[in-house]
């Protein structure tokens, strides 16, 4: 990771270490535990350090306010073998997002040292997130640290033909796509974005073969696409030497929505080319799918994955590395 800081250049034996996690998961849901699933090396190594571990993170969006089903104190229960303490769910406080110097303190005062491995907020300016870095002497967890090292591929030397498949119901992403454009060899947009992208009375079959952006068409109640699409996207795969897949095609948890997911992650999940997926719901599908070990990288992030590939860097970078 270059000049970043890394857990292991950070004195931790014995001290308190804040870890500022990923807990906006689902703890009933077996397909949503593998953005806790990939804290287990940090939090073995700070174990192994005798460190005392003060994980906290946020929990869906309460709007500054206590909203108890949306505590993040449950997750205790979760971490108990590495006995840590949770603080409460951060958004709880209006100061979170505000990026509040004085949250950011109250924070920084439960510990001797920062640990962010929260990758999947990494592009949002919250206290927790580039206020506490500036306080308290800090570092990336090991799973934030490959993240880097994996989309990096893609940032700097991708082989090319590179493919991005952009979906999901995001109206913020016809935006990432845009600026995804100069980057990328070819885009296919799928799920609720083409919906949000003008006219899509034009077919796929009519875009001419040196398009770039390839919008897919709907089917009538716009929850998947079409099978002319997936055809049509089955084939830009194949010619792709890097893919990176962010956002679900369809409706995918409704199995009557199913088919433009399935097929298009089963289509990346065989190709030659090198494989990146990430974001919240693409994750819960390789995971209903099968198909986690099939991908060369699975992020967990979806915004903060598109943000790092398309300038190199996010906020949470930025903050640790000043």
């Amino acid at each position: 990771m270059g000049d970043l800081p890394t857990l292991k250049d950070l004195d931790i034996s014995n001290k308190k270490v804040l870890v500022r996690v990923d807990l906006d998961v689902d703890l009933n849901d077996k397909h949503k535990d593998y953005r806790l699933e990939v804290l287990t090396p940090t939090l073995n190594y700070l174990k192994e350090k005798s460190a005392k571990i003060i994980l906290m993170g946020h929990k869906g969006r309460p709007g500054g306010k206590v909203v108890d089903s949306l505590s993040t104190k449950p997750f205790e229960k979760y971490f108990s073998k590495w006995n840590v303490q949770v603080l409460e769910n951060l958004r709880f406080d209006p100061r979170e997002r505000k990026n509040d110097s004085e949250f950011a303190k109250e924070l920084a005062s439960k510990a001797d040292v920062f640990v962010n491995e929260a990758f999947a907020t990494a592009h949002r300016e919250h206290a927790s997130i580039v206020g506490v870095p500036k306080i308290l002497p800090s570092a990336f967890g090991l799973h934030f640290e490959k993240e880097v090292e994996n989309l990096s591929k893609i940032s700097k030397d991708p082989d090319r033909p590179l493919l991005y498949i952009i979906s999901g119901i995001k109206k913020d992403k016809v935006e990432m796509i845009k600026k995804l454009e100069s980057k990328a060899d070819k885009i296919l947009v799928g799920g609720r974005l083409p919906d949000y992208m003008g006219d899509n009375t034009k077919s796929v079959r009519s875009f001419g073969k040196d398009e770039k952006i390839i919008i897919g068409n709907l089917v009538m109640d716009k929850e998947d696409i079409t099978v002319n699409t997936i055809e049509i996207f089955k084939s830009e795969i194949k010619k792709a030497k890097t893919i990176v897949l962010a956002g679900v095609l369809g409706k995918y948890e409704d199995e009557g929505h199913r088919q433009g997911t399935k097929a298009i992650f089963e289509a990346v999940s065989v190709s030659s080319a090198f494989r990146v997926v990430g974001g919240g719901d693409s994750l819960t599908a390789i995971q209903m799918f099968g198909l986690i070990d099939k991908f060369d990288w699975v992020s967990v992030g979806g915004g903060a994955m598109i943000e790092f590939l398309i300038s190199g860097t996010l906020p949470a970078i930025e903050a640790l590395k000043s």
